[in-house]
């Protein structure tokens, strides 16, 4: 996963937005990982996978 500073987000919010589009970026502040800005479509894939019917889903592929 890519990273960038804080500082480097802040001033290039362009193109923080478009290598997020692309794969998810790592935001850092003061040489530690704080947050993920990823696209909307890879967000969305994963709150459907904590759905209860995706939790549902992967223990029955678990049991069997």
């Amino acid at each position: 996963m890519r990273s960038i500073t804080s500082a480097d987000a802040k001033n290039n919010f362009g193109e923080l937005i478009d290598l997020a589009r692309a794969a998810p970026v790592a935001v850092t502040k003061y040489d530690r990982p704080v947050v993920v800005v990823m696209a909307v479509e890879e967000f969305e894939r994963l709150k459907a996978l904590d759905s209860p019917a995706a939790v549902r889903l992967t223990n029955r592929k678990a049991r069997t």
